[in-house]
């Protein structure tokens, strides 16, 4: 009985020791330089900042730190999770009172000179009755 319980036990151990995939996905790490408009805003600039957090990345999928710095507005933190060339975002005002938060999806591409580029768009259900809007974004 204890040969049999040891043996149950250890299986069960190396099934939770094994390690997890290693990411093997593109990596968009990087600072973009951003134009957009969103339909209550309008016209504005920013700058968008990914950073991969490789624990929590695994095969095809990147898990980000996000930050977008818009002129005018502020920050907006948030995460990201890519699949591929696709990355659901969400981020936030850093002002909460605003409800200027929102969710958003990114395709990425190289552009000619070899750059990461994107090109996203996003909603925000709560931010003055709802609102969308779409994002360019080219790596530096």
């Amino acid at each position: 009985m204890k040969k049999l319980i040891w043996i149950i036990l250890t299986f069960t151990v190396a099934g939770y020791a094994q390690a997890k995939s290693a990411f093997t996905g593109q990596d968009y790490s990087g600072v973009y330089d951003c134009s957009g408009e969103d339909t209550k805003e309008g016209k504005y600039k920013g700058t968008v900042t990914l950073s991969l957090k490789p624990e929590q990345s695994t095969g095809q999928y990147g898990a980000y730190y996000f930050k977008l710095e818009a002129q005018g507005f502020g920050v907006y933190p948030g995460e990201a999770a890519a699949d591929g060339d696709k990355m659901a975002i969400h981020f936030a005002l850093n002002e909460p009172n605003t409800k200027d938060a929102g969710s958003g999806i990114a395709s990425f591409k190289k552009n000619a000179q070899g750059k990461n580029t994107f090109h996203k768009f996003y909603y925000e259900s709560a931010y003055k009755g709802g609102n969308y809007g779409f994002e360019d974004c080219v790596q530096r």
